[in-house]
């Protein structure tokens, strides 16, 4: 496994954090945690087939999204460089106009606590919507069973990060999600580090070790936390949507690709 982090400098202004970028540096594993699940994309082609799935089609997935989410095809996610590269193409294909890839760790790699690190920058242009997020192993029914966003980010509010969760209880289809955001100026022209912590008793979602988002579990009802149990990793770019799609898609932007350096989940010791 490489040992590459990040090394992260923050600029400020009146008080204000405007952005951070990192780098690259070496640094000896955390005696505090374990690892337990990593992809470092160091490979050719198309995503390892014992780590990742695909979700395939042009249904929408409930978000109205515009692309059909296509399988073990390169020109939508290929491992290059030491970077998986997820590729959004305006290009017809099935019923839509658009193509992508949404990959996902489910019935191979599930877990219940710890962090989640994920090195990765984002596409930009109206109409891009990428994100990194978990779901339960057992979903039978959302929300009711469970959704953790680490990181989500639409083109149109450029450089605006959001994290939330979604439950029963606290859900946008009820106006109660618990949501909070992070201005990262530079999100798409550099790489970022976006970690989630997952206890019994909290969630934290960072960019470069700065924490902006908490969701805790004060309620101990799995209408408000039902987060004790195995999630999945998702990793996927949308385009358009309810969301994504909010102020249109400008075409000219396309392709638009979305680069994760790596993934690495951890079990806290």
């Amino acid at each position: 496994m490489n040992t590459k982090i990040q090394y992260i400098f923050h600029f400020v202004i009146g008080g204000t954090l405007i952005f951070s970028i990192s780098g690259c540096a070496s640094k000896r594993p955390d005696a505090n945690r374990e690892l337990i699940w990593n992809d470092e994309f160091n490979g050719k082609g198309i995503p390892d087939a014992a780590k990742w799935n695909y979700d395939v089609g042009g249904s929408g997935f409930g978000n109205e999204e515009s692309q059909f989410y296509t399988r073990d095809r390169p020109e939508n996610a290929r491992m290059e460089n030491g970077s998986l590269i997820i590729e959004a193409r305006k290009e017809n294909w099935d019923n839509r106009k658009y193509t992508s890839a949404r990959l996902l760790t489910k019935g191979k790699f599930s877990f219940q606590y710890g962090t989640v690190e994920v090195r990765a920058k984002l596409p930009k242009g109206r109409g891009t919507w990428p994100a990194i997020w978990m779901m339960s192993e057992k979903m039978k029914t959302w929300p009711d069973d469970g959704e953790v966003d680490l990181m989500e980010h639409v083109g149109y509010n450029q450089g605006y990060v959001h994290a939330s969760v979604h439950t029963k209880d606290y859900n946008h289809k009820i106006n109660t999600q618990k949501t909070d955001t992070v201005f990262v100026k530079d999100a798409s022209e550099k790489f970022h580090v976006y970690t989630l912590n997952w206890t019994p008793e909290r969630i934290d979602a960072y960019v470069d070790n700065r924490k902006f988002f908490t969701y805790e579990n004060t309620e101990k009802t799995y209408s408000a936390w039902p987060f004790d149990q195995p999630y999945f990793i998702i990793l996927n770019l949308a385009v358009g949507g309810f969301w994504g799609g909010k102020e249109g898609i400008d075409d000219s932007v396309f392709p638009q690709k979305y680069y994760i350096d790596y993934v690495r989940i951890y079990k806290n010791n």
